[in-house]
């Protein structure tokens, strides 16, 4: 694989374009790459001391112009040849977008893994559109003092291997710093389930959030004409009416939880390319899902369907309309998380999707 260092809103507009072209390809013809144990040259030369950075993983395989290794700047190792694209790159070459925090370690997933791309998504999606970010053992903390009810932006986010202990002390030194109202964090890495477990013997909440994942591709029979493709402010009604439904036992707190769930959505859109779907039923949203592209790889998420409305296919529409905009956007890999001990999962099963690992969520209460 080969890499390029990017900043985020130069990402979020080669999303749109289609490509990343940046200023050297007309000035010099061609766009700068990097290996791994390379990466951090460039990153020192052009952007210093910066931590907020995009890294793209690109597949060689998918680039339809030629790469020449050739020398970089004076000031590099002698001898050394770096990658150089002699073309613009194509968002559908790269098959995951990495944080890059040093001395932080690369977590680089190859173009065929699954399982790695799809927990590159749901990790990086968290760093890369928060307020804030901090460094915690083993990860980073993501922070949103807008939407501070939002576990999913207020939390730990671990992708290396440490005890419950260090899991709880650095929640509670981070949300009691930031005064988050609970205690959150995604335990990240493969096999963290005994983490978890022991965290649910000190009284955490506890959730296996299952990775799943299919090939993009049309759906044969789509039905799909009843899908619309909507601004996301058009469905703001519809998910509140839903996740009302789901935390009614929040009491007095209910309303500025759904406020903060809803409010928070539009962060998303800064970084990924996010696409709503709805369908209606006597001009009244009835069922949504979301589709999230990054590069190569898209992400099913939100869907959902009124109890009054459920058993007439919309949720089997929504699926099939996402798939079909992920494969037009050049994605070859779909993923989504679904809960472990809920009936979605064995849903998405019956549509295509297998599961390729787990990561796990533990919160309580402040």
């Amino acid at each position: 694989m080969v890499l390029h260092l990017i900043e985020p809103a130069a990402w979020r507009e080669a999303l749109r374009e289609g490509a990343v072209r940046p200023p050297s390809l007309a000035d010099a013809g061609f766009v700068h790459l990097s290996t791994p144990d390379q990466v951090h040259l460039p990153a020192q030369a052009l952007f210093p001391g910066r931590r907020d950075l995009a890294l793209l993983v690109v597949d060689p395989a998918r680039l339809p112009d030629p790469v020449r290794f050739e020398s970089g700047r004076p000031e590099d190792p002698a001898g050394m040849l770096f990658p150089h694209l002699y073309g613009p790159l194509p968002v559908s070459a790269v098959v995951a977008v990495v944080p890059y925090r040093p001395p932080a370690p690369l977590r680089l997933p190859a173009p065929g893994d699954a399982e790695a791309r799809a927990r590159a998504f749901f990790t990086s999606l968290p760093v890369r559109r928060a307020v804030g970010v901090g460094d915690v053992p083993g990860g980073v903390a993501v922070l949103d003092p807008d939407h501070v009810r939002s576990h999913d932006n207020n939390r730990l986010l671990v992708t290396e291997a440490v005890d419950a202990g260090t899991v709880e002390a650095a929640a509670d030194e981070v949300g009691g710093n930031a005064g988050w109202p609970h205690r959150a964090a995604l335990l990240a890495w493969a096999g963290a389930e005994p983490v978890a477990a022991e965290l649910r013997g000190r009284g955490w909440e506890t959730e296996e959030l299952v990775l799943m994942a299919r090939e993009a591709g049309r759906p044969a029979s789509a039905h799909t004409s009843r899908v619309e493709t909507v601004p996301q402010q058009q469905v703001h009604d519809f998910w509140a009416r839903s996740w009302r439904q789901g935390l009614a036992s929040l009491g007095a707190d209910l309303e500025r939880t759904v406020a903060d769930l809803v409010g928070r959505e539009h962060l998303n859109d800064r970084v990924v390319a996010v696409t709503d779907l709805v369908v209606r039923e006597d001009g009244a949203v009835v069922a949504s899902a979301q589709l999230r592209v990054d590069g190569a790889t898209a992400a099913v998420d939100s869907v959902l369907t009124d109890p009054a409305a459920r058993g007439r296919g919309h949720a089997d529409a929504l699926l099939a309309r996402a798939l079909e905009l992920a494969t037009d956007a050049g994605c070859d890999l779909v993923v989504l998380e679904a809960s472990g001990d809920d009936w979605p999962r064995h849903w998405y099963a019956r549509r295509g999707f297998r599961p390729v690992g787990s990561m796990w969520g533990v919160d309580r209460g402040a």
